[in-house]
C-alpha cells in the first residue's frame, strides 16, 4: 500500500515473462523502437542510459545458447512455463532528484546490480541489466517547472535453481542408489521464488496452532533481501518499502508540497522583518517630528534695518540662534524624507509578500486536494484488484461446477463492471 509521508523507499518488483513478453521487453529494455507509446520517454537522452551487463544476442538467443552449453538445464520444464525473469528497481523520483540527479543513480543502480546478481544467484544468469535515464516524470516535472526523470533498473534474467540427480533405486550398484549423481542449474520459476518460512527470535520456524509452517511471501522476500543489500552499500536514508499504483505520485506531491511550504515559511519570516523594520522607521519619523525647531524664539528676533541700505544687522547671538535653527530644520526634513521613502518601501515589500504568501497558500490548499484524488484513485485500484480476484474464483467455481458447495439455492452471480 501506497504511503503518502515523503519518506524515500527502495522499490523491487518481480515479474514472469512469456515468450511473447520477453520480446516486449527487449524492445522496451533496449531501446530498439523507433517510436514509443509512453509520451515520457525522450529518445534524445537514451545514450544516457548505463548498461551494467549488455546483452550478447537477443535475449532468446542467450537462453538457447546457454542451454547448449550445458549452463543451465529445462529438464523437468514444463510446456508453456516461464523461462525468464525481470526485475524492476528502483527508489522514487524524488530521491535522486535532492541527492544530484544522475551522476548519484548511475553509482546507486551500480551497486544496486550487485545486489541483484547476488539474489540471482549469479552475474551468469543475467542477460541484460541497464538503467534507464530517458523517461520523464512528468508529474514532477509539472509540479517542479523542470524536466525531473525517473531512473530505474531493468534485470532480464534466466531463474536458475541448484537441483540434485540422485541415482534412482534401479542402480546396479547398490552403495550408489539414493546418492547424488550430479548437480544440475535447473530452469524454474516457482522454486526460484518459493516462499520462505518465518523464524522466530531464536531462530526457530514459526508455526501456526494446526502445526503448518508460517511462510513469507517470495515478493516480500525479494523486498527485504534488496533493501538489505542497498542498506550494507551505504544507503541509510532510504526504507524499505512497497510501491502501490500511485506512489510515485503521492511522493512527487508530498515532495512538492514539502518544498511550497518552506517557500512559505520563508516568506511568512520576511514579512515579519519587514513589517518590524517598518515599526522602527515609523518610530524614528515620530521622533523627529517632536524634535521641532523653536518657532517661538526664531520669531523674536529683530532684524534691524541699516540707513541707505537693503541689509540689516543682527546681534551675533541672534544670527547664531538663527543659523542653526535653519540647520536643524533643514537636517530633520532630510532625514524625514530620507525615511518616508524607506517606510514607503518596505511597505510596498510587506504588500507584495503578502501577495505571495496568499498564493502560496492557495496552491498548497490545492496540492492538499490533489493528495485526497490521488487515495481515492488508489482505493478505487484496489478495488478493481479485488472485484477482478472475485471474478476469476468465481470462474473457477463456474468450471468445476461447485456452486453448490457455498449455497444450494445461490446461482452464478452478475460479473460487476468493471
Amino acid at each position: 500500500m501506497a504511503r503518502n509521508d515523503g519518506i524515500d523507499r527502495t522499490s523491487a518488483r518481480n515479474n514472469k515473462l512469456t515468450a511473447e513478453d520477453v520480446r516486449k521487453a527487449q524492445a522496451h529494455n533496449e531501446r530498439e523502437k523507433d517510436t514509443y507509446s509512453n509520451q515520457d520517454i525522450v529518445p534524445e537522452r537514451s545514450f544516457m542510459n548505463i548498461h551494467f551487463k549488455a546483452p550478447t544476442d537477443d535475449y532468446t538467443a542467450m537462453f538457447d545458447q546457454m542451454e547448449s552449453d550445458g549452463i543451465i538445464s529445462t529438464r523437468g520444464l514444463k510446456a508453456g512455463a516461464s523461462k525468464f525473469g525481470e526485475m524492476v528497481l528502483d527508489v522514487n523520483s524524488a530521491y535522486f532528484y535532492n541527492h544530484g540527479g544522475y551522476e548519484y543513480a548511475k553509482q546507486f543502480y551500480a551497486d544496486a546490480y550487485k545486489a541483484a546478481a547476488k539474489i540471482l544467484g549469479g552475474e551468469e544468469y543475467i542477460l541484460s541489466a541497464v538503467m534507464h535515464a530517458d523517461e520523464r516524470n512528468r508529474a514532477m516535472s509539472d509540479a517542479l517547472g523542470e524536466d525531473v526523470f525517473h531512473y530505474h533498473l531493468h534485470v532480464v534474467y534466466i531463474p536458475v535453481v541448484e537441483k540434485e540427480i540422485r541415482w534412482s533405486k534401479r542402480c546396479k550398484d547398490e552403495s550408489l542408489r539414493g546418492t547424488v549423481k550430479e548437480v544440475i542449474h535447473q530452469v524454474s520459476m516457482s522454486k526460484k521464488w518459493e516462499s520462505k518460512p518465518v523464524l522466530d527470535e531464536n531462530g526457530k520456524i514459526l508455526r501456526t496452532k494446526k502445526g503448518k509452517t508460517v511462510l513469507r511471501p517470495s515478493y516480500s522476500v525479494l523486498q527485504d533481501d534488496f533493501f538489505e543489500y542497498m542498506k550494507a552499500a551505504g544507503y541509510t536514508d532510504v526504507e524499505r518499502g512497497e510501491r502501490g499504483s500511485s506512489e510515485e505520485h503521492l511522493t512527487v506531491t508530498q515532495f512538492k508540497v514539502t518544498k511550497e511550504q518552506e517557500r512559505l515559511s520563508s516568506l511568512t519570516e520576511q514579512t515579519q522583518k519587514k513589517e518590524q523594520e517598518v515599526t522602527k522607521l515609523g518610530k524614528k519619523i515620530e521622533k523627529i517630528k517632536k524634535q521641532k525647531v523653536d518657532v517661538a524664539a526664531v520669531e523674536k528676533i529683530q532684524p534691524r534695518s541699516i540707513p541707505l541700505s537693503n541689509k540689516v544687522v543682527l546681534d551675533k547671538s541672534e544670527y547664531d540662534h538663527l543659523a542653526t535653527a535653519a540647520k536643524k530644520y533643514a537636517v530633520q526634513e532630510k532625514k524625514e524624507t530620507k525615511l518616508q521613502k524607506a517606510l514607503d518601501v518596505a511597505n510596498k515589500a510587506i504588500a507584495e509578500l503578502k501577495k505571495q504568501v496568499a498564493s502560496l497558500s492557495a496552491e498548497l490548499s490545492k496540492y492538499k486536494s490533489i493528495k485526497g484524488k490521488l487515495k481515492a484513485n488508489e482505493l478505487e485500484l484496489e478495488n478493481k484488484k479485488l472485484r477482478n480476484k472475485i471474478s476469476r474464483y468465481e470462474d473457477v467455481i463456474d468450471r468445476k461446477n461447485l456452486w453448490h458447495l457455498f449455497d444450494r439455492e445461490r446461482s452464478r452471480p452478475c460479473i460487476r463492471e468493471h
